[in-house]
């Protein structure tokens, strides 16, 4: 399911070049990368309005849906950072490959799923083959296209083909669901990997790192195993409470894990994250903003996907073109985002944004069960993207800001992983609750509010980091 408009890793850096001519291999290699991010994006969104069909027809409760989301994140954001770096030494198209090639072969399974657990099975392998298709396409895209001109035309066709893989995802995903039922959401996806993954080899070059450092295994292991451990005690505690010995076993091996990544970390001489990066101003309040913006309105939306349909009664597809207004004001503030940042600065635009997010999102608590809340409905959840998505460039731009070219690497690969597990967090800390009450208007209610309170509580605290890194 998909939740989120993930972002250009790196936003270009002269918006003022004059138009670049790329050749017909390069066109076909930028089709080949942005397919495949496209496909990923729009997994992330195409199962969202398909969830209430889905629940009747595999007999999964409304509590256990959250995990139709879940089951995919957990792994796309656990081993992103794992196959990056397996991607850098082994050799990205090769990884890149593999990943297309399971995608596909998990859609397929989920498309036939017979039961819960085979079809949790194949978002889970879903998710494992996005996290090895994201870093390694990114990383495959910015060493085909030379830094400059052609770099930044690249990402931005990239990044705009993210956000339309988003809205397109809520359109097609209310369509196909009306249309053919839910399984056809994932046979989408199948169709989409049979298309890219033949193109792919006689493409892509082949491209390592030529240092060739060792892979840090110790702490992919320890931060793959702590985020894993986490996100499971956290969804199982909203749904079960803390009182389970399994949430109480996985919450202290998850802590236990993530502070044994940190020490080795600190440690080793090819880190996955560089500590000294994160404690740069920028850097750690800019990444607190991505990974409030990402996790906070994905538990929005999932909340008003089960809103929309349970409580008003719209159609997968009438709930489809209510999030595809969503997509196109995104997009509309993806043109405008630039100027902002160029007139009031990265730090001011993410503050603000995410301001407004907190704002727009609260206009959402008198949602009630009359039919005409769901224009209250579209405006908010609307407008509320379009901050988001200025908090999406912003927050890309604050952390990679100031960082010099040799360190770029490791700043924006930073930015890609707090959008990953920001979008697994999201879903199990807050839009569980909507699934797990007893009343489902009141639970949305209690996420809108809760979602609410921390962005602006982080808007707060960011504008007071970041005067601080100013000053």
């Amino acid at each position: 399911m998909a939740i989120d408009t993930p972002a250009p890793v790196t936003p270009p850096t002269d918006l003022s070049v004059g138009p670049v001519r790329l050749s017909a291999r390069d066109r076909l290699v930028l089709f080949v990368l942005c397919a495949a991010q496209f496909m990923v994006a729009l997994d992330f969104s195409v199962l969202n309005v398909a969830l209430p069909e889905l629940g009747d027809g595999l007999g999964m409760s409304r509590t256990a849906l959250q995990w139709a989301v879940t089951a995919f994140a957990l792994p796309s954001g656990g081993f992103l950072l794992l196959f990056g770096r397996a991607g850098d030494l082994f050799g990205r198209r090769r990884l890149f490959l593999a990943g297309l090639t399971l995608f596909g072969a998990a859609s397929v399974l989920a498309a036939l799923a017979w039961d819960p657990a085979s079809f949790l099975t194949g978002r889970a392998l879903q998710g494992l083959g996005a996290a090895a298709i994201v870093p390694t396409g990114m990383s495959l895209l910015t060493t085909t296209f030379p830094e400059g001109p052609a770099r930044d035309r690249a990402l931005g066709i990239s990044g705009t083909l993210l956000s339309l893989g988003f809205t397109t995802g809520m359109v097609a995903g209310g369509a196909l669901t009306d249309a053919f039922g839910w399984r056809s959401t994932m046979a989408l996806l199948a169709v989409f990997a049979l298309i890219v993954l033949p193109l792919a080899p006689g493409l892509l070059p082949e491209s390592r790192t030529p240092e060739r450092p060792r892979l840090d295994v110790p702490g992919a292991v320890t931060v793959t195993a702590g985020l894993l451990s986490l996100i499971y005690a956290l969804s199982t505690a909203a749904a079960q409470g803390f009182g389970r010995a399994d949430v109480l076993t996985a919450l202290v091996a998850g802590l236990a894990l993530l502070t044994a990544f940190t020490v080795i970390e600190s440690r080793t001489a090819a880190p996955l994250v560089s500590l000294p990066m994160l404690r740069r101003r920028t850097v750690a309040w800019g990444n607190l903003g991505g990974l409030v913006t990402f996790s906070m309105m994905s538990a929005v939306v999932f909340a008003l996907t089960l809103y929309l349909q349970e409580v008003l009664r719209l159609s997968a597809f009438e709930t489809g073109l209510v999030f595809g207004v969503q997509g196109v004001l995104s997009a509309v503030a993806g043109v405008f985002a630039p100027r902002v940042i160029g007139r009031f600065g990265a730090r001011r635009t993410l503050a603000g944004s995410l301001a407004g997010q907190g704002l727009l999102t609260a206009a959402l608590l008198p949602l009630s069960a009359d039919g005409r809340s769901v224009w209250l409905a579209v405006t908010a959840v609307s407008l509320a993207s379009m901050c988001h998505l200025g908090a999406i460039i912003s927050y890309g731009l604050t952390v990679t800001s100031g960082v010099s070219d040799g360190e770029q690497g490791l700043a924006t690969g930073l930015v890609t992983s707090t959008q990953q597990v920001s979008l697994t967090l999201g879903v199990p800390l807050l839009g569980v609750l909507a699934t797990t009450s007893h009343d489902l208007l009141a639970g949305v209610h209690t996420v809108t509010g809760l979602s609410a309170a921390i962005v602006l509580a982080a808007s707060a605290l960011i504008t007071l980091g970041l005067r601080t890194a100013r000053a």
